[in-house]
């Protein structure tokens, strides 16, 4: 049985602010709620320790670089016991960006990026039909994201 973690209002509030704004100084933040930006450097890596922020990450606009095409796939493995050895296939395929074990009729449900319908055959026939214990794969090209947002936390 998982432990309860140690999760105050102020440690909610601190990770509100920075799933809004990943950039904004922990002083900053420390004004918004009347604590030292000490105070915010040490909660967050009490939350960092605790397993509950796992790092940061920059969000690319891959449209602007050129790469076009985001696509999900199905993935039918050959037995679902696979699920771990074909992640870990599939995660050494740069253009694989999301990887997730599913319930319904797929095993896995993946996103890929690419740069064109080219790039996608290419990725989709030479790297992800290689991989040792997919099946088949249905693939769902997207036409648009029209959200992509944290969750709100609230206690």
């Amino acid at each position: 049985m998982e432990k309860k973690l140690d999760i105050d209002d102020l440690d909610l509030k601190i990770l509100g602010f920075l799933m809004e704004d990943a950039n904004m100084p922990y002083t900053e933040i420390g004004k918004k709620i009347n604590v030292s930006g000490g105070t915010i450097h040490v909660r967050m890596k009490k939350l960092e320790d605790m397993g509950v922020v796992r790092g940061s990450q920059l969000v690319v606009d891959y449209v602007k670089l050129g790469w076009d095409i985001s696509a999900f796939l199905g993935i039918y493995l050959d037995k679902s016991s696979l699920y771990e050895e074909v992640a870990e296939q599939l995660s050494e395929i740069p253009e694989v960006v999301n990887i997730n074990y599913t319930t319904g009729i797929y095993s896995i449900f993946a996103k890929i990026v690419c740069r064109d319908t080219q790039h996608l055959r290419e990725v989709l026939h030479d790297k992800i039909q290689k991989v040792q214990g997919i099946q088949r794969t249905e693939t769902f090209i997207s036409l648009e994201e029209s959200l992509n947002r944290s969750v709100p936390f609230t206690k």
